[in-house]
């Protein structure tokens, strides 16, 4: 087997099931806003997949140690076939209330954090150390398929759910990308097993990350930072752009023009920092980017800006946005240890994610009283967690360039 086929066949694979559950993070919030009619019960549908999700990052580093990221990884994605592809079929029959979407949404999130954190933290350093391919190079790499991945569910997802005529069959789309994404997985990435620590205790495993965790500002600043972005990211997708669309437009398209321009913009900053990445200033990029792509598009929304001005924003903040996720992917690998990897990246992750739960139902809440309301109020608190890294020394770190420690990717939303 070509030695770069195990990490084209794991790029493929999390596109695929990316593509899918971009679909889903738009057909879903539509469905229960339709269904219901209230924003706060929408908040909390997106609440019910995330908390599992979180705990599933936060405890599962040292269970995918021991039992293997590519096991992990199909069995979790076979699941989720399984429980995603169960949502559209109960929601024909009839059988789908508010109740059982929950659960499912629940079991689905627990078991995308377990295959995330497999992906990310125990196969991708492990596919790419043997493909040969430079890490920074490989960290923009993954972050521009997971943008056109974004990208392209962005933009489908809208007319999709105008084409079905019901955004639940949305889903089985995402649910079959899941299939995909076990059968490629299974068929060629190959990673070597890691007996030695399979046999350390759980709870020592896991203190160990946390004390990595604590002992690193940078990363811990970096994680701290990312629960907010994360958090407000959330409930913007979740809850505001959709009332937003059903408010101002009255169709689903109005997600798509929000998302697709981002993603656009995001793509094609990515392939240019594909090429600058070793010779560009990584704080400089990393602050002002998410500066500029951060707070404004709240406002622009809240203050009723015309279609034309929101989709140039869109391609400027994803331009803008597309440094971000490899520099910071990049600093993580050079400062974590191999051996903490999967345990970092899942109590990492966990952490970041921790406020998206948070997000969806404060976004719910503020909701209640009006999209205008809402926006504002998340937009000064973005403004806000962005000019973090403006404020203190530590932070210039980022641009200090070891030689590069193999660990995992933690992502912004």
């Amino acid at each position: 087997m070509n030695r770069r086929a195990p990490l084209a066949g794991l790029l493929l694979a999390s596109t695929l099931s990316l593509l899918g559950s971009r679909m889903t993070m738009i057909a879903l919030p539509w469905l229960v806003l339709v269904s219901t009619g209230s924003a706060a019960k929408t908040g909390l549908v997106g609440a019910a997949e995330l908390v599992p999700y979180v705990l599933a990052c936060a405890l599962g580093g040292p269970v995918i140690d021991k039992i293997g990221g590519r096991r992990i990884s199909v069995v979790a994605d076979l699941l989720s076939l399984v429980v995603v592809g169960a949502i559209p079929l109960l929601h024909r029959s009839g059988g789908l209330g508010l109740p059982v979407l929950m659960v499912l949404v629940a079991v689905a999130g627990l078991l995308r954090g377990f295959g995330d954190t497999a992906k990310r933290g125990a196969m991708f350093p492990q596919v790419v150390a043997k493909s040969g391919v430079e890490m920074t190079r490989a960290a923009t790499l993954v972050d521009g398929t997971s943008r056109a991945a974004g990208l392209i569910g962005g933009i489908l997802a809208g007319p999709l759910i105008v084409w079905f005529g019901d955004a639940a069959d949305v889903l089985l789309l995402d649910a079959v990308s899941f299939g995909l994404c076990a059968l490629l997985v299974g068929l060629l990435v190959r990673v070597p097993g890691k007996a030695d620590r399979a046999a350390e205790p759980y709870g020592v495993a896991l203190r160990g990350g946390l004390a990595y965790l604590r002992g690193d500002r940078l990363v811990l600043g970096l994680i701290l930072m990312l629960f907010v972005t994360n958090m407000l990211d959330q409930g913007f997708s979740a809850v505001l752009v959709p009332l937003w669309a059903r408010d101002i437009f009255g169709t689903p398209v109005g997600i798509g023009l929000v998302g697709g321009s981002f993603g656009l913009g995001a793509v094609l900053g990515n392939i240019a920092f594909g090429f600058l990445a070793p010779r560009l200033p990584r704080w400089a990029l990393f602050s002002v980017g998410f500066l500029i792509a951060g707070a404004p598009r709240f406002f622009f929304l809240a203050f009723g800006a015309p279609a034309w001005s929101i989709v140039v924003l869109g391609l400027i903040d994803g331009v803008a946005i597309a440094a971000v996720n490899p520099i910071l992917s990049a600093v993580m690998y050079e400062r974590v240890p191999e051996h903490l990897q999967a345990r970092v990246q899942g109590l990492g992750t966990a952490v970041a994610f921790a406020g998206m739960p948070l997000g969806a139902l404060a976004a719910g809440w503020l909701g209640e009283y009006g999209a205008q309301l809402a926006l504002i109020v998340c937009g000064v608190a973005y403004l806000l967690a962005t000019l973090a890294p403006f404020v203190g020394k530590f932070w210039r770190e980022m641009d200090r360039r070891p030689a590069p420690v193999v660990t995992p990717e933690l992502v912004a939303a």
